[in-house]
């Protein structure tokens, strides 16, 4: 892209960053396509000959063979149990205090983990609960202290399901004026680089960009200094 020349020069920077960015993610979604369309071809002819072996079947031998005499009744064997499925090794999600900076990690870490091993929980109450065992201090303690306690007045558990917990949870933990307060970060003159790596830089930024909104280029490249 030609920039005017009188583009300062941390603005040309960055829009070569991004620039450089999306190239990368362009061709990474270019051969995640190859792929499928490889798999997608393969899965096709085996379907068509299974089509055809199926609408034209092979005759069966004839045999003048007599049949074998009928065995005597014998007792199998007791059936070797069910190989369980096995799962990489998970970590539980972190202990959680209520700490604004902490919400979205620990909400995350607790849908992968039930993502990944649903089996493990009967219904959706047993995921809340086992949730609710890592709110050990703070105000998350106190909040799951008054989740139990509903349930000992009314005897009926208050959250009903695991989507629920998670609207609860983001309207009690996560910040209130989020989007607000990202973009006054972002607004800010005093908001740069610093002493900060490109990495951190960015990662900071790019979570800035999604709380606030932003989804203008050109905005983007103005904000990334």
């Amino acid at each position: 892209m030609l920039l005017p020349p009188d583009t300062p020069q941390g603005i040309a920077n960055a829009l070569e960053y991004l620039q450089h960015h999306l190239h990368e993610l362009t061709e990474r979604q270019n051969v995640s396509k190859n792929n499928i369309n490889t798999t997608l071809v393969a899965l096709t002819t085996q379907l068509q000959q299974l089509t055809q072996l199926v609408a034209n079947p092979p005759p069966l031998p004839v045999s003048n063979t007599p049949p074998p005499p009928v065995p005597s009744p014998l007792v199998s064997p007791p059936s070797a149990p069910m190989a369980r499925r096995m799962h990489p090794k998970l970590s539980c999600p972190p202990d959680f205090g209520g700490e604004r900076y902490n919400d979205r990690v620990f909400l995350n870490s607790c849908s992968l983990y039930i993502c990944l091993v649903p089996e493990q929980f009967h219904d959706e109450e047993e995921r809340i609960l086992w949730a609710l065992t890592f709110f050990k201090s703070g105000c998350a303690a106190k909040w799951s202290e008054n989740v139990f306690r509903q349930e000992a007045d009314t005897g009926v558990f208050p959250i009903r399901t695991w989507r629920d917990f998670k609207q609860q949870f983001r309207v009690y933990f996560f910040p209130v004026n989020g989007e607000v307060d990202a973009i006054n970060a972002l607004e800010s003159t005093s908001y740069h680089q610093g002493g900060r790596t490109v990495d951190d830089y960015l990662d900071n930024f790019q979570a800035l960009v999604s709380d606030a909104g932003y989804t203008d280029p050109w905005t983007l490249v103005v904000k990334f200094q």
